[in-house]
């Protein structure tokens, strides 16, 4: 990491994340179970490899009007959000299985969903998890120009209309990685001489990147217009596929961290944040709709951000038992554990706190 990185507060005078980590690691203990995922995230995979699939298998191999084409495209996209949020996600953390060679090769599923397992291990892992919400060090609050997701991000007049146009926006997110991001973020990433675990050549990384772009396009669009599918048809398609995609992820991302409650803390002139790295996370991230069945199953517990971003290593699929004990935990401590009841509540909530940033700074 940079030398310019934050360094978090080292003593917890309220003694918040040894006494979580030890509730936690009790309810595995007492309850013999592993913390990694189990049969249900097992058959989640396969049935959301289905829905991103099987698609694409019956518009290769059957003839059908293009509205039926564009149907399964979205369908496709609802698939591949699922995969990302699901399968990849745990992999790419470790919490998949207790094999590194399992949680590899589901972490490796992104390179079907148009992504870099290095590129995203840094951004995510290493950015997002340890900087989260931190201006300058998370990525995630770098919309560019386009988007003010900050007090601290420059002010533009076109701003006023971003709780409008950004639903619009968010749809390109995979997109992007497909055609843009992965080679800029690589350049970058290189460049700072940032990586996660065991570093690797930029040779062998670019050369990855490379060869599984060249396999991503052959896939999705050579394979498709050599059986015989029209061109635009085909490109149209796979737009739609991945703006699908890309609107689930960009407004699921958008919920845990980007709402009113949440903080943008800085470091002071020193570089250090006021508080440890684990409550720092209760005051950067918020939880929604934690009690719905639908929305815990498909978005990989996304929805448990809080849960997640204090135990990244446990997979999603026991953050609705360990949250019971986070929340009693921060409230013990008179911490906030901040969570949206809906998913409607959260993203009106997101939509609102936009409009605030929209607004010019000397009107706030």
């Amino acid at each position: 990491m940079n030398n310019n990185a934050p360094t978090f507060a080292k003593q917890d005078s309220l003694k918040f994340f040894r006494t979580l980590n030890s509730r936690v690691n009790n309810y595995f203990k007492e309850n013999n179970i592993p913390k990694t995922g189990n049969w249900k995230l097992y058959l989640k995979t396969i049935i959301l490899f289905s829905v991103f699939l099987a698609p694409y298998f019956l518009i290769l191999t059957l003839g059908m009007p293009f509205w039926a084409h564009l149907l399964l495209t979205i369908v496709m996209g609802i698939g591949m959000a699922g995969v990302g949020m699901n399968v990849m996600h745990d992999g790419n953390h470790g919490s998949y299985s207790n094999k590194t060679w399992v949680n590899k090769f589901m972490g490796g599923t992104i390179y079907v969903l148009a992504g870099n397992v290095y590129n995203w291990q840094v951004q995510h892992n290493v950015l997002h998890h340890t900087y989260t919400n931190i201006p300058g060090h998370d990525e995630d609050l770098d919309a560019g120009r386009v988007i003010r997701f900050t007090k601290e991000a420059k002010w533009y007049n076109f701003h006023r209309f971003q709780q409008y146009y950004s639903v619009f926006l968010y749809g390109l997110l995979t997109f992007n990685w497909a055609i843009t991001t992965d080679f800029r973020q690589m350049r970058s990433y290189l460049k700072r001489k940032l990586s996660y675990g065991e570093a690797k050549s930029p040779k062998t990384l670019w050369t990855t990147l490379i060869i599984t772009k060249v396999i991503y396009v052959s896939i999705w669009i050579v394979l498709p217009i050599v059986i015989g599918i029209t061109w635009w048809k085909v490109l149209i398609g796979f737009f739609v596929m991945h703006y699908t995609a890309g609107l689930i992820l960009s407004v699921v991302f958008q919920l845990a961290h980007v709402v009113e409650e949440t903080t943008n803390p800085s470091p002071n002139e020193l570089g250090e944040m006021d508080n440890t790295w684990a409550i720092h996370q209760l005051f950067t991230t918020t939880n929604f709709a934690p009690k719905n069945k639908i929305v815990n199953w498909y978005t990989g517990g996304l929805n448990h951000q809080i849960e997640h971003h204090i135990f990244p290593n446990i997979s999603h699929v026991h953050y609705g038992k360990i949250a019971s004990i986070v929340k009693e935990t921060a409230q013990e401590c008179n911490l906030p554990y901040y969570e949206y009841k809906t998913m409607r509540s959260a993203v009106v909530a997101h939509f609102k706190h936009l409009k605030e940033l929209g607004m010019k700074p000397e009107l706030t």
